[in-house]
């Protein structure tokens, strides 16, 4: 049980001291995840970058998530994965996902400008990036910003995160090269249910923390 995001970023922050920040992005996934990042970045000498991702939710019932697209690529087909259970279960097609998927692009690229407006992503190629979140359930979102990653050409991509369900950590293990995951507990209903304080991050909050963490060639 952490306390806030904060507590948990300062955990997460001593298993990773020995990174080179020359050599390592840290990628937060706002905005529960920016807040987590941030003090790891505060910690390292990192620099903070974002991978924007946004859930697919099912017709009629959008909080069932039948995929999730991360920003970052030429269109959602790109940086989409599809949670092939539920889209059997729900009828859906891989084209009817890409439709539902579609049709999220919009708000991805409101939430990019709202973001980081100007700002161009950090070059990841020949780097390791670090990939955090406040917490993962299902998984759904960051095998998207893992997609993402990869095809930012990362040279190595590394999940890091406070608490996670341990199934889905076994099946994202294979996608990376590492995952860092402070606790597994059982049973896992939910991420909040980890924290003691689990308010909403404003986007303010995701900006704020961008401008005290430049790019490196802003810096």
């Amino acid at each position: 049980m952490f306390e806030d995001r904060q507590d948990a970023g300062r955990a997460l922050a001593k298993r990773l001291e020995k990174i080179d920040p020359k050599l390592t992005v840290i990628l937060a996934l706002p905005r529960g995840g920016v807040t987590v990042a941030r003090e790891v970045c505060d910690a390292t000498g990192t620099p903070l970058d974002l991978i924007i991702v946004r859930k697919v939710g099912t017709p009629g019932q959008r909080e069932l998530a039948v995929g999730a697209i991360a920003d970052g690529g030429s269109g959602a087909d790109s940086n989409l994965v599809i949670n092939q259970d539920v889209a059997a279960m729900c009828g859906l097609s891989d084209d009817e996902v890409r439709a539902l998927a579609r049709a999220e692009e919009p708000e991805l690229e409101r939430r990019r400008q709202a973001y980081l407006g100007s700002r161009k992503p950090i070059e990841l190629s020949g780097k390791t990036a670090i990939i955090i979140d406040d917490g993962i359930a299902t998984g759904a979102t960051m095998r998207a910003a893992i997609k993402s990653a990869r095809s930012r050409r990362a040279a190595q991509v590394v999940v890091a995160v406070p608490v996670a369900a341990q199934e889905t950590i076994e099946e994202l293990r294979p996608l990376v090269d590492d995952i860092i995951c402070l606790a597994t507990p059982s049973p896992f209903w939910a991420v909040g249910q980890h924290y003691v304080d689990f308010p909403q991050v404003s986007d303010e909050a995701v900006v704020e923390a961008l401008s005290t963490h430049p790019a490196p060639d802003k810096a």
